[in-house]
């Protein structure tokens, strides 16, 4: 047991390694591993041969790819993984790198907003040949430019300002839109946007600007909601049917509003559907199995995540074109929570 115990542990080898076993130097060793050992007389060629095969050695890909000056690795920035839009994007993201070739790295905020050039550094440090950020947006320019340092970049879902890069997102304005139209035709009267606190993130304010822009007849507010502030989702939502005329709804910004605002009409007696209407922004596994069903606008975070690996390809691989900004159509999906009974 000992013995096998110190082969499993022992160090691995390396090309100096394989040079000496041959009786070779490390450039005889690399033209062959190099595929070039039309370069060598076939006796060492066979004995470079035996060498590996004694030692078992495996070239690094890290070594081979930084040597060819290509990683091949995408680094993906992203501001919290827990939130089910984060893991499907980067689903749809990994899909198209791993196509083209390329293997993707993670680095997670967690939400926390002074993280974003550290990860970015981290990142760096292996290599990668570019970014694809969805990050909080709110460090210095100039310190997330020089954590980039000039490597391509494609934004997804948040824009930040200054950076003139790729964007990718869903079509807010036609998301709110078509909530909105969703909750008037079946009957609801006043609305509710409840969205995480703005903190200057742009989807939160493109969200909050088009409410604003298409109530059309019916009125509305929208309320930043914070993670730690229950009772005062609650208390927003009472008093929103103290005042309603008719059965008013909720529109939530994404899924973490959509189950803070489930939490809230559950404490509080209500049926979803019956006593206050809720759509929300983002499709989950789990909406189709709460309460009556959680009506939702479902992203297209495969295609998101996908376009946004191949914008990133193609400027790595040297496109020189102006930035470009993609913006995607949700698709509605009708549940219970906004059928009125």
């Amino acid at each position: 047991m000992a013995d096998i115990i110190r082969k499993n542990t022992a160090p691995r080898a390396t090309i100096a390694d394989v040079a000496r076993h041959a009786g070779v130097s490390k450039a005889t060793v690399s033209r062959f591993l190099n595929h070039r050992d039309t370069l060598l007389s076939p006796e060492i060629s066979d004995r470079v041969a035996a060498a590996v095969e004694a030692l078992s050695y495996t070239p690094s890909p890290m070594a081979q790819a930084l040597k060819r000056g290509r990683s091949r690795l995408v680094g993906l920035v992203v501001a919290d993984i827990t939130n089910p839009y984060s893991v499907a994007v980067l689903s749809g993201a990994e899909q198209a790198c791993r196509q083209a070739g390329f293997l993707m790295m993670l680095f997670n905020l967690g939400n926390d907003r002074e993280r974003e050039s550290v990860g970015l550094r981290i990142l760096s440090s292996y290599q990668v040949e570019g970014f694809i950020l969805n990050t909080m947006g709110l460090e210095q320019e100039a310190v997330v430019t020089q954590a980039l340092q000039g490597r391509p970049v494609v934004l997804v879902d948040r824009l930040r300002q200054g950076m003139d890069v790729d964007f990718v997102s869903l079509d807010n304005q036609q998301a709110i839109g078509m909530c909105i139209r969703h909750l008037q035709q079946a009957g609801y009267g006043e609305f509710l946007l409840v969205t995480e606190p703005l903190d200057g993130i742009s989807s939160r304010m493109e969200r909050v600007a088009a409410f604003e822009a298409l109530q059309g007849p019916v009125s509305g507010q929208w309320l930043e909601a914070r993670p730690d502030d229950h009772a005062g989702l609650v208390d927003a939502l009472r008093a929103l049917r103290r005042r309603a005329r008719h059965t008013p709804a909720l529109i939530a910004g994404n899924a973490v509003v959509t189950m803070r605002i489930v939490a809230a009409v559950a404490e509080l007696g209500w049926q979803l559907g019956r006593d206050i209407g809720l759509v929300g922004i983002d499709d989950t596994l789990w909406a189709p199995y709460v309460g009556p069903g959680i009506s939702a606008v479902a992203q297209p975070t495969d295609a998101l995540g996908n376009l946004a690996a191949q914008c990133l390809i193609e400027r790595m691989a040297g496109l020189d074109a102006p930035a470009r900004a993609i913006r995607l159509p949700g698709s509605l999906v009708v549940r219970g929570s906004t059928r009125l009974g």
